[in-house]
């Protein structure tokens, strides 16, 4: 990835761009609807245990993920380099921490990732478009506090691995990055799982949290994703000072590698 923004596409220039970028969400909603009734239905009850059942409807989301994003880099939109990332691809039962600048972050990282789950709202398995995608694929529904750790738990000992986004929602305009909540944190010590930090550094601003879906940026984000070292929950051993003390240190440590990275 070229760490110079490209050139601002204005006025005849843009329309393909607009078009192309608002014609890959289009397929990505119709895909998303059409494999959730078809596809992924039977991939999830094909003969199996059920790890085994849902692995390959995370594979096949994987796959999914995957050519939408060939597609969003065909139509100009975004352009991706990835660093390490074999640290991605062999990792199991890992909680991955990404920044939050994008509005197809999730999805770039899942393209990635043949074994992830993450977290998702509740209003997102209301969606008819992804409620069976997210089901099929063993996503966890963002409900109490115990009940959401009793699942997490479940999650990261079948070897998936838990994507979190410590910023909570997108990053701020103009900001590096929004201050990180304790969630990861909490989840990682209180299941005695590693963490593996990935990085993504953008060169554009484009699909923020302030711009509209079919607001296609003008120039292409190069996103340049670095996939860090494990770190280790055993280092912030909550029997040295408890279960708060040992997260507020591990969000801050987090929070200040993220910010040394970006800045």
């Amino acid at each position: 990835m070229d760490s110079s923004p490209s050139e601002r596409l204005t006025g005849l220039a843009y329309i393909p761009r607009w078009l192309g970028g608002v014609g890959c969400y289009i397929a990505f909603g119709l895909g998303g609807l059409l494999t959730s009734l078809t596809i992924l239905p039977l991939l999830r009850f094909w003969p199996g245990t059920r790890e085994q059942r849902v692995s390959r409807v995370q594979r096949a989301v994987h796959l999914m993920f995957r050519g939408f994003v060939r597609m969003l880099t065909g139509a100009g939109v975004i352009d991706v380099t990835a660093i390490n990332v074999e640290r991605l691809s062999g990792a199991r039962g890992k909680v991955v921490v990404m920044n939050h600048p994008t509005l197809v972050d999730v999805v770039v990282l899942i393209s990635l990732m043949p074994n992830a789950g993450c977290i998702v709202k509740q209003g997102i398995w209301r969606n008819p478009f992804m409620r069976g995608v997210v089901a099929c694929a063993g996503y966890i529904p963002n409900r109490g506090a115990e009940l959401l750790l009793f699942d997490c738990k479940q999650v990261l000992d079948s070897g998936t691995n838990l994507i979190i986004f410590p910023e909570g929602t997108r990053t701020v305009l103009g900001s590096v990055i929004n201050d990180f909540a304790r969630g990861a944190a909490n989840i990682a010590l209180r299941t005695k799982t590693d963490i593996l930090p990935v990085v993504l550094h953008t060169n554009a601003s484009g699909l923020t949290k302030q711009e509209a879906w079919y607001q296609i940026p003008r120039r292409t984000i190069g996103m340049r994703i670095e996939v860090g070292e494990t770190i280790a929950h055993i280092k912030y051993d909550t029997q040295a000072g408890g279960d708060a003390k040992m997260a507020r240190l591990l969000t801050r440590d987090l929070e200040d590698h993220f910010r040394k990275e970006l800045e």
